[in-house]
């Protein structure tokens, strides 16, 4: 059986990508997160696009464990402040977020402030993501997915994380922290793209 590391010591992530490929023994495959490779590395984002820092992670976490890697960057983006945050969307308040303790609060507090002037009819934005997988000198896929909405001028719900209580997708009256997360993750950014890499690693040959 053919192993895959994901890039991520989230065992949620694990779990979530099992989900999306689905039926792995049948096609021969087996999802590992990072937390089964000691000494595996923490791999900085220092690129300035999603697919950049994807890769980075990939590569890096292929060549440590001689196995195929996928990794992935995603964000959100706000038509209104000219796409930013972007790939600094986990650390948009900068050290405010790190002297409060709660990072994610405070960059949806400060989105938040930063669009507080802009017109109902003008505050658009995305979710965006870049999955890739690295094969150890190999191929190297890169796939894409995007999800479409509108940012509230207050959070509501409580599920999901980061940005999600002031997300309202298109086509959808609730916010991305108050639907349940199988409705989520049919339309998200996150599942578009890992969907389409699904794709991919099930029509490959891998080593």
């Amino acid at each position: 059986m053919t192993r895959i590391v994901l890039a991520t010591r989230n065992a949620g992530k694990v779990a979530e990508l099992e989900r999306i490929l689905g039926g792995l023994d049948a096609i021969g495959l087996e999802v590992a997160g990072l937390d089964e490779f000691p000494g595996a590395p923490d791999v900085a984002e220092t690129e300035l696009t999603f697919e950049g820092n994807a890769l980075l992670k990939a590569r890096a976490i292929a060549a440590f464990t001689g196995l195929p890697a996928v990794a992935d960057d995603s964000g959100l983006c706000v038509d209104a402040l000219n796409g930013m945050p972007g790939v600094l969307s986990a650390r948009w308040s900068g050290r405010f977020g790190t002297a409060t303790g709660d990072r994610d609060t405070a960059n949806l507090r400060l989105v938040l402030d930063q669009i507080a002037d802009v017109g109902d009819g003008q505050r658009g934005a995305a979710f965006a993501c870049a999955a890739v997988l690295v094969v150890p000198g190999g191929a190297e896929h890169v796939v894409q997915g995007r999800m479409r909405g509108t940012l509230l001028r207050e959070p509501r719900g409580s599920g999901g994380f980061g940005y999600d209580p002031i997300f309202v997708p298109d086509g959808e009256t609730r916010t991305n922290a108050e639907m349940p997360a199988e409705e989520k993750n049919a339309i998200s950014h996150r599942g578009k793209a890992f969907r389409a890499l699904a794709g991919i690693v099930s029509g490959m040959d891998l080593p």
